[in-house]
């Protein structure tokens, strides 16, 4: 009886311990700061993967996330969201956390700002 008692403790630490890391995790995939667009004179060209640049797809340019990785952008003015997919380094100035593609920018209504606040998480590959 004090074995199996045992084993069900430790086998609630081990689940409290993921789930604590799981959090810890999923709070690093989390991100606020600065977003901007792309120029319109990128149309075409190409980016940090090897695709061209589309300004009706909804993609991203961000300094560290990998290539094909998934984000839900939400612009924090007026809570609007787009899930976009990372498939350029950038942005190069410093106070930017994200470029975004003139489509995303376009779904969260951000165009007439030219740059404004949002919330990344990472949803996937």
């Amino acid at each position: 009886m004090k074995q199996l008692n045992k084993s069900l403790w430790l086998c609630l630490i081990a689940l409290l311990a993921f789930g604590i890391s799981t959090q810890a995790a999923a709070k690093q995939h989390v991100q606020e700061g600065e977003a901007s667009y792309y120029a319109n004179k990128f149309q075409g060209k190409k980016t940090a993967s090897g695709e061209l640049y589309d300004k009706k797809a909804l993609t991203a340019a961000h300094r560290k996330l990998a290539f094909g990785t998934k984000v839900k952008v939400t612009y924090l003015k007026n809570g609007k969201s787009v899930v976009v997919k990372i498939n350029d380094r950038g942005p190069y100035a410093k106070s930017r956390l994200i470029d975004l593609s003139h489509a995303a920018a376009q779904k969260i209504e951000m165009l007439d700002d030219g740059h404004g606040k949002v919330k990344l998480e990472v949803i996937g590959k």
